[in-house]
């Protein structure tokens, strides 16, 4: 299963208010094509983000998400809950995240990845540092990255 975060994974961190006033992003195709990729390969997918937002929620729906998670500060219940949803161990998991809010889980799982544009404290903590940004094909590159090795991806 691959986890992701989403502000600073799947976006690059940028927010625009539309006309009806309400916080937008910009989400990666390559990503997109990467997820689908992975899900037809028989990957489930999750995200837990602190937000609640609908472009999030949207998003998810179209990539066709296994599990969502959203609105909570503290991940970790999140990740625990989906442990016990997807019946799926963090030994067989990989998590991509880039703040401080993520470290525990990155410490977890099998494999942790984060983008360059990390926090300090979590590219100190992390298994892997994608070479594309966040929100700018970091997210592909991990699906391809598990995709070519598997489970062998831990480090």
């Amino acid at each position: 299963m691959l986890v992701l975060d989403v502000d600073g994974v799947l976006t690059d961190c940028r927010l625009w208010m539309d006309s009806n006033g309400e916080w937008k992003r910009f989400f990666s195709i390559r990503d997109g094509v990467g997820i689908k990729a992975l899900i037809e390969a028989g990957y489930k997918l999750a995200i837990i983000t602190g937000t609640k937002a609908s472009d999030i929620r949207a998003r998810a729906k179209v990539l066709g998400i296994n599990y969502f998670y959203e609105g909570a500060s503290d991940k970790w219940p999140s990740f625990e809950q989906l442990q016990k949803e997807s019946g799926i161990s963090p030994s067989e998991m990989a998590y991509v995240g880039d703040d401080v809010f993520d470290i525990r889980i990155l410490q977890s799982v099998a494999f942790g990845a984060t983008v360059p544009e990390a926090v300090d404290e979590v590219l100190e903590v992390a298994s892997y540092v994608t070479k594309r940004a966040g929100g700018n094909g970091a997210v592909r590159e991990i699906c391809d990255f598990i995709l070519k090795y598997g489970h062998y991806a831990k480090n």
